[in-house]
């Protein structure tokens, strides 16, 4: 035995010290769920100061985002009791936020949308938050801003992919910022691959530069590909000159991230979209030499309808125009 006045600890197996490093690693992330929601106000009983509560807030969000979704969907993406959530937007419909509907692609399945007043309460709400989020960086330079905008990417992407099965890729809306990023990655790439000139960049600031100004946001929606916290895609549906039909434009995906089914889940968020949105088909245009793009568009269910010979970007080319029925 040892000597009464010096501090002894028994030796511990390994299995026991894994298991406490592991219930220390349990403690500190529960700290941390602690101070965050404290520091974003989880518990207030209205979300930044609005009549809403934060469950409202992120319904509110998931329709902004959706254009016309289901209930059922809601309840999945937020993972709410779908009881609660018929309640909640129930009492949504009376305040003139949102309105119901039977679709128009299958009649029998009621659709949501939010009204002008729930797009209203959604701005009010962005607004709010991205203020105060902007408040709470404002507090750090810019080195440490990176930093936990870097590592909360991290923390989302690990925690997500085993949540989910997931491989580390979110598609999301378009944030202030990504539009630029796909003008700039759209003129970078299409001159590395296929040597069009600075006149393609031009037409995609346009195409950027219209959807900016004028966007119907229940008709018309940008989405942007991350991995790993980092944009890797984008694709875009807006109005086409025909009521009844959308263009889908932009579709990028860029080398590093290819192979991992990104443009196919791009693809799948636009045309679920626009069905949502009450369109009848969807209409794109594209060059004859991009062959690995054609393929993801037929295999999408478009077809061919329309082709011409085409100068344009410093090459000749053969201009074509596909569509799909939803």
């Amino acid at each position: 035995m040892p000597p009464s006045n010096i501090s002894y600890t028994p030796p511990r197996m390994e299995g026991a010290m894994d298991e406490d490093d592991f219930e220390r690693r349990v403690a500190r992330v529960r700290r941390f769920n602690r101070f965050y929601t404290e520091r974003i106000r989880v518990l207030d009983e209205s979300f930044l100061g609005s009549p809403y509560n934060l469950t409202q807030a992120r319904v509110l969000y998931e329709l902004a985002s959706r254009g016309r979704t289901t209930a059922t969907e809601i309840a999945k993406e937020l993972e709410l009791d779908k009881g609660y959530l018929s309640r909640m937007l129930a009492g949504m419909r009376r305040k003139g936020l949102v309105s119901r509907g039977v679709s128009r692609m299958d009649g029998r399945q009621n659709m949501l949308w939010l009204t002008k007043k729930g797009w209203a309460a959604f701005e009010d709400l962005d607004a709010r938050s991205r203020a105060d989020i902007g408040a709470m960086l404002g507090t750090m330079d810019a080195k440490d801003q990176r930093r936990v905008v870097k590592d909360m990417a991290e923390v989302e992407r690990l925690l997500g992919a085993k949540r989910k099965g997931e491989d580390g890729v979110a598609v999301r809306p378009h944030l202030p910022g990504d539009l630029g990023w796909i003008v700039s990655r759209h003129g970078a790439l299409y001159w590395e691959e296929q040597r069009w000139d600075v006149r393609f960049e031009a037409l995609v600031a346009r195409v950027v530069a219209d959807f900016a100004d004028a966007q119907d946001a229940a008709h018309e929606r940008c989405w942007v590909a991350e991995l790993g916290g980092e944009r890797v895609g984008s694709v875009m549906i807006t109005r086409a000159e025909d009521d009844g039909a959308a263009k889908l434009r932009l579709l990028l995906v860029e080398p590093r991230a290819r192979g991992r089914g990104i443009g196919r889940r791009l693809l799948e968020e636009a045309l679920g979209f626009a069905r949502a949105a009450g369109y009848e088909r969807v209409t794109l245009w594209t060059i004859s030499r991009l062959g690995p793009a054609q393929r993801l568009y037929e295999r999408a269910g478009f077809r061919k309808v329309h082709e011409e010979p085409l100068e344009a970007f410093g090459h000749r080319h053969t201009s074509e125009t596909w569509d799909r029925e939803l």
